[in-house]
């Protein structure tokens, strides 16, 4: 005979590794994409259920990089072909 509670666990546990990787990947991703090194290797050694890739996600990314050049002027300046 099966146990149910042993089910459950088990449903828990896939459910929790799912949430995990889904926010792993996408602060990964973002941290990666900021040049953010020690972040990068926090959130791929530690697992902790989201909850370090949400607070980074959240509280701690960068905000995206300001247009630097000046108005008017072609920020790639490459010649026409």
């Amino acid at each position: 005979m099966r146990n149910p509670l042993l089910a459950l666990l088990i449903v828990v546990l896939v459910l929790v590794a799912l949430w995990d990787a889904a926010w792993k990947v996408v602060a990964m991703w973002k941290s990666a994409r900021n040049n953010q090194l020690a972040w990068f290797i926090c959130i791929a050694v530690f697992n902790t259920a989201g909850i370090l890739p949400i607070l980074y996600i959240l509280l701690f990314q960068n905000a995206p990089p300001q247009n630097l050049t000046e108005p008017g002027k072609n920020p790639n300046p490459l010649p026409p072909v």
